[in-house]
């Protein structure tokens, strides 16, 4: 079985979590992952202070798993507690749905998959509390041209 690279394109300044460490890059690069490694890259990183809902403080306590390795045990005991929580509150179908599949890559040590399941329940639960989504803009570089596409991407 051979195993998969994972090409990484970062932007200028961007910064990549990676193991532990945090990498900036002066211009735009690409970075190929031969081997597993933990990663998140800067703009799936959440703030503390952006935590506001439910679902942040999971996202937020789980990604500390990925980018601080020395505190993911107690991260990971946090996350655990919190889906514990919303489990019992949550009786929304889609939310729920999620949140027992973030149970299977919890225990499956699949974080990463996990940050993508979380970030896609964000819409239902921002409907169900009545709150606008957020968009996040990627601040376009002096020397970046502005591209055709939306660069906008959901907080």
């Amino acid at each position: 079985m051979k195993k998969k690279s994972i090409r990484l394109t970062l932007r200028p300044h961007e910064k990549l979590f990676l193991n532990g460490a945090v990498i900036q890059v002066e211009r735009r690069s690409t970075i190929e992952l031969l081997n597993d490694a933990t990663f998140l890259l800067e703009t799936h990183v959440l703030q503390a202070d952006e935590t506001d809902t439910p679902l942040k403080q999971l996202y937020f306590a789980a990604q500390i798993m990925l980018i601080d390795p020395v505190n993911a045990a107690q991260a990971r005991g946090l996350v655990l507690e919190t889906l514990e929580n919303l489990l019992r509150r949550v009786n929304d179908k889609t939310l729920l749905s999620g949140l027992y599949d973030c149970v299977d890559m919890m225990k499956d040590n699949r974080i990463f998959d996990m940050l993508k399941i979380i970030r896609g329940l964000y819409p239902r639960e921002a409907e169900i509390l009545g709150k606008p989504l957020p968009v996040k803009k990627r601040p376009v570089e002096k020397n970046e041209e502005k591209s055709g596409h939306d660069d906008n991407i959901p907080a």
